[in-house]
């Protein structure tokens, strides 16, 4: 494998990842080398899994399906803040056209 090739691993991937070290005691060394991971990775997914678990965002994309929803709708939220904000500028600003 080319050292500057970055693989990139979906959240269910790293999930499983996750569980099999959480759920199953399989420990972070044996599963880096049986699957071919880097012990960094794998410790960011664990600390991004164990903040989803405590109620919290964690840093990086979501792992669970609730926190990628949550993600998912706290971007629509300020979408659609951002849209009532703009109109009510624009109703303001005819209000006073037509005055």
């Amino acid at each position: 494998m080319n050292l500057s090739t970055r693989r990139t691993f979906d959240a269910t991937f790293k999930l499983q990842v996750v569980q099999m070290i959480r759920d199953q005691g399989v420990s972070v060394g044996q599963v880096c080398r049986d699957m071919n991971l880097v012990d960094s990775a794998v410790r960011r997914w664990l600390a991004q899994y164990a903040a989803e678990q405590s109620g919290g965002p964690g840093i990086g994309k979501p792992l669970t399906a609730e926190q990628q929803r949550i993600r998912q709708l706290e971007v629509e939220n300020r979408r659609l803040r951002e849209d009532n904000d703009l109109l009510k500028k624009a109703s303001a600003f005819f209000a006073r056209e037509l005055k």
